[in-house]
Order: C-alpha cells, then structure tokens, then sequence
C-alpha cells in the first residue's frame, strides 16, 4: 500500500512539476511575444507610417557603381539593393554643390526657393548668420514627427544643431564656436562604424523612424583601408584615381552593414530605403587636363558643374513587399524624392514642393517623360546670404533627350547636348539648333528667371 502511495505521489509531483513547466513555458513565451509585439510593428503600407531610411551618396559620379555598369569599382552590397529596388537611371539632384543640395533633400526645394545656395558665407560675415534659412523651410523630419516618427541624423549636416533640421536626435553638434561646419563628430558615421545607428534603432523599438545617412563617402580624404587599395593598386592606374575606387567600395560596404542590421532587427520588410547622391566627381589625376589656375581635388565639368558628371545620379526606391522592382530611363529629380517620402508615410507635400509622388498607390508614375526637368549652380561662397540670384552662375533643364545649360554672362557660351547619343557632353549642339535653343531658354525663364529673389 505504501509502494502504490508512493507511486501514486510520484505521480501527482511529476504531473505537478510538467504543469508547472508548462506554465513557465507559457509565461516566457507570452513574455517573449509581448516583448516582440513592443520591438516591432504591424507591417505598414503605403501611407501608414513606414520607416524611411535615405542612404547619402557624397561626392561620387552617376557611373561609379556596379549597377550602373561600372567596369572596375566594386559595390556589391548596393548593387543587390538596386535589384530589389524600383531604380531610375537618370535622376538628377537640383544642384551640383552639396550644402544646397543636401537642403533641397530636407525640404522638397530648390536653392533658389529655400535660400541654401553656398558652403560658405561672404568673407567677413559670421556663420551663424546663413544658417536662418533652415528655421524657416519646411523639413521632412518635422513633418514626419508630427505623425509620430523619430529621426536620427548622422553623417553631413551644415545647417547647424540637427533639432533645427527637425531630427529628434543627430550626431552632428553644429557649434560654429567648437568648428561646426558640414557635420563635425556626425562625419565619423561609416567610416569608425554603425554603432550610433544602431543604438538608435534599439532605442526606438516598434517606433517608425526616419534615418538621414550621409556618411563623409566616398569624399575626400581618400584614406580607404588598405585591403581595398591594394585591390584597385595597379602600374597603370594612378594612385588618386585607385584610392577613390577603394573608397567607393568602402562606402559600399557600410551601406551592406546598414542593410544586414535592419534585416537582423526584422525591419527590411517595415522599410522604405532610398538612395540618391549629394553631387557627382570626376577624380583628378596627373594626366587629367586643366584650366589655368584649377586647384581642386576633382576634375573640369564635375562637381560644381552644370554638367551631368556634376547633376545624374541613380536614384532607387527599395520596400519589399509593396515597391515592385524595376528600371526607367525617365528622367527624375531629388525633388520628387520628400514627396515620395512624405506620401509613403500618409503626409501631403506643402503646395511650394515642385516634386512629385513617384509612386501614387506604391505603382511607379506613368507621366514622368512629359516634364522639363530644371535646376541651377551657384557660387561656392555666397555673395548675398539673403539674394540668390547674386550668386547665380548656370541655370539647366532637361526636356526628353536634350539639356541646354545656361551660363549667367557673356564669358562662356551656351551649351545644348543630344543626351540619347551624348551622355558624357561631348558635342555642343547650340549653333545647330537655335530654335530648340530658343524654346528651352523660354522654359528656364518661365520657371526662373535668374533675378528674382523669393523665398518661399
């Protein structure tokens, strides 16, 4: 009687033991869930609050990546993005400077609309002083805010603190009196690692975020780790033009690191990710023929040309699940990328924004070969923080196949190429063809006549 007793509590404590398990069991993993529920969200679609991640090119040409058919520089980590991406091949940004452009990213604006159109103020004149117009543009990060995102800058920022850029975080101080200039502590993103994004996408779980990555790449300092110079060294190739590939590919391989930490945090299906560049380059080399007088690290006809070495860049949109991957030759512009962002998310595009909604009801636009594509050059170093049209030097459209550049004064001629067949600029067609001359320089001054100063 006593064996069966035994038994019997034997029994009764094992089954007590497996229900208790169970119900440890149960608790861990309603625990677990509900601490899933908390680091994720259900998955947005177009309109409802998506993450948004813009990925920053700096200083880098429309052909210097694999996607684009580069024969040597290496970017395997964006070029497998491209393919899952909605891809435009000749997107444009609306200037070839990066401060104004990189303003023009913030606020769906051109130059000449928001006031950003130099690096530097007039000699003489504070820093502090040309940092006013950021206060009074419309801004992506505070529009996204008001439904609820938090941001993070990091990398290249000019426009002093981060919260005046609407960020609810950034990395970049922007103290004029410590050295802030174009992003100070924010420009070690990349190139001494993650961490800080990460951090941030840690901090912000189940949050929808908006993340600004500009790392200072592939610009100079051309300091690329020495696996990759070694990779692109060559007795034929100069050694300027060898550590600009490597940087490339080094800023490639941040964009993998970006990428694989959103996939190891189950965001990429939560995500829209675009890409753009700031400007484009052409290394400068000992062979590389030169103006009197050039003393800039890049070659002619690049950065801070109107010329497309200056202008194109690819411009991709990535979101699995609801963006269909794809390529067009349309032409685009920066400008469309906030209101693409901003109707993803829900939001309306202020009525001043010139851009579009590439993707009404997450489908790609049908009508983008109907319009003239416009944009401008200014000076370096502002001659009026107030009066764009002082520091004007090109004005540009692109309608369809031909893009006419016009020069602001009698010293250069103006410029009309047949983009189907010259896409590097060869062939000056202006004399050829006065009419369509005429005609394009009409469109230009119908959308901006290079005098009139209004800030919007």
């Amino acid at each position: 009687m006593r064996n069966s007793s035994m038994s019997v509590s034997r029994r009764w404590t094992a089954l007590l033991l497996l229900f208790s398990a169970i119900l440890i069991t149960t608790e861990i993993a309603a625990a677990q869930s509900d601490t899933d529920s908390k680091n994720s969200r259900t998955p947005a679609g177009w309109g409802e609050s998506p993450n948004i991640v813009l990925i920053l090119s700096d200083d880098q040409a429309w052909t210097d990546f694999g996607f684009m058919g580069h024969p040597v520089i290496k970017t395997p980590h964006l070029d497998a993005l491209a393919r899952e991406s909605y891809l435009y091949t000749d997107g444009y940004v609306t200037t070839s400077l990066c401060r104004p452009s990189l303003a023009s990213l913030i606020s769906g604006y051109y130059p000449h609309q928001h006031g950003i159109t130099g690096n530097d103020p007039p000699r003489g004149t504070d820093r502090n002083k040309m940092l006013k117009h950021i206060d009074r543009m419309p801004k992506l990060p505070a529009m996204l805010g008001e439904k609820g995102y938090v941001s993070l800058q990091t990398g290249k920022w000019w426009e002093g603190a981060p919260a005046r850029g609407g960020f609810t975080k950034g990395m970049t101080h922007g103290d004029v009196s410590r050295g802030g200039r174009h992003g100070d502590e924010g420009l070690k993103i990349g190139r001494e690692g993650m961490k800080p994004i990460f951090d941030f996408l840690d901090a912000n779980k189940g949050t929808p975020f908006y993340l600004w990555y500009a790392p200072f790449m592939p610009h100079t300092p051309h300091n690329p780790p020495q696996r990759l110079l070694q990779k692109y060294t060559s007795p034929d190739r100069p050694i300027e033009l060898a550590k600009y590939y490597a940087m490339c590919e080094w800023f490639d391989e941040t964009c993998g690191e970006l990428i694989d930490g959103l996939s190891e945090r189950g965001l990429r299906g939560n995500t829209l990710i675009v890409f753009v560049t700031d400007n484009g380059w052409i290394q400068k080399t000992p062979q590389t023929e030169l103006p009197d007088g050039w003393r800039q690290p890049f070659a002619p006809r690049s950065k801070r040309s109107p010329n497309e070495a200056g202008l194109r860049t690819p411009i991709f949109f990535n979101w699995p699940g609801t963006i269909s991957p794809g390529v067009s030759d349309a032409p685009v512009t920066a400008l469309d990328v906030v209101p693409t962002m901003l109707a993803a998310a829900g939001l309306e595009k202020t009525a001043a924004m010139p851009g579009v909604n590439l993707f009404p009801d997450a489908e790609p636009r049908t009508d983008l070969e109907d319009r003239t594509l416009f944009g401008e050059i200014f000076a370096h170093d502002l001659v009026d923080i107030d009066r764009p049209s002082t520091s004007l030097l090109y004005r540009w459209c692109r309608d369809g196949q031909w893009k006419l550049i016009l020069p602001e004064g009698d010293e250069e001629p103006v410029q009309l190429y047949d983009l189907s067949v010259d896409p590097h600029e060869n062939e000056n067609l202006a004399d050829e063809k006065p009419e369509l001359v005429e005609n394009l320089t009409a469109q230009i001054n119908a959308w901006w006549d290079g005098e009139t100063d209004r800030l919007e």
